[in-house]
Parts: C-alpha cells; structure tokens; sequence
C-alpha cells in the first residue's frame, strides 16, 4: 500500500489571492487522489498499481487445430472421418474455455477500476 504524508496549510504572508487559489486547489487536488482529505466515498482517490489484482490467466490451452479434415473418398471426394470432427469440437471448446477466462480476467480488472 502507498504511503503519502500530510501538506501543510498554505501561508498567506506575502501571497497574491490568484497564487493562493491556485495553490489551495492544487492542495485539495492532490489531497483527493491520495485519499487524505478525508472524502467519506472516496470516488476521487486515484487508483494505484499496487491496488490492481487480477490473476494470470493460465497459458492457452489453444494452440492450433488437430482437426486435419483429410479422411474418407465418397464418390470421389474428400470427407472428414469421424476423428476429425471430434478433434474439432475438441478444439473449438478449449478454444471458448480460453476466452471465457479471458472474459473472467478482464471483467475482474473492470471492476477493480470501477471501485
């Protein structure tokens, strides 16, 4: 977890009114993304990197296709053997389980920045 320290009060010896607004704003700005001035909801505090946890999706599973669709000659053509659809369904479902992990992964991160 960031740690930040504390901005003291402006001086107004020897200030413009023009400087001390600018500086005072910049305060509160600063104040509001480190989540020290005290925001009941904290919708302004900026979101650090350490505070990002998404898990490593696991390597693909995917990698290509084992479907190869060269199979049996029925009146002269070239038709997949039953082997080849099962790889493909095979593959094809490895495929969509890779993306919803994905989806999951990425949602979570979402959320994370939403919050």
């Amino acid at each position: 977890m960031a740690r930040f320290t504390g901005i003291p009060s402006l001086s107004q010896a020897n200030i413009d009114a023009w400087q001390m607004s600018v500086l005072g704003s910049i305060k509160e700005n600063v104040e509001l993304l480190t989540g020290t001035r005290g925001e009941a909801d904290g919708a302004s505090r900026a979101l650090l990197k350490g505070q990002v946890t998404v898990s490593q999706p696991a390597s693909p599973q995917f990698t290509a296709l084992s479907a190869r669709g060269v199979g049996l000659s029925i009146s002269g053509a070239q038709v997949p053997a039953l082997a080849d659809y099962t790889s493909l369904l095979r593959d094809v479902q490895l495929l969509a389980n890779d993306v919803a992990r994905l989806r999951a992964t990425v949602d979570t991160l979402i959320q994370q920045l939403r919050a």
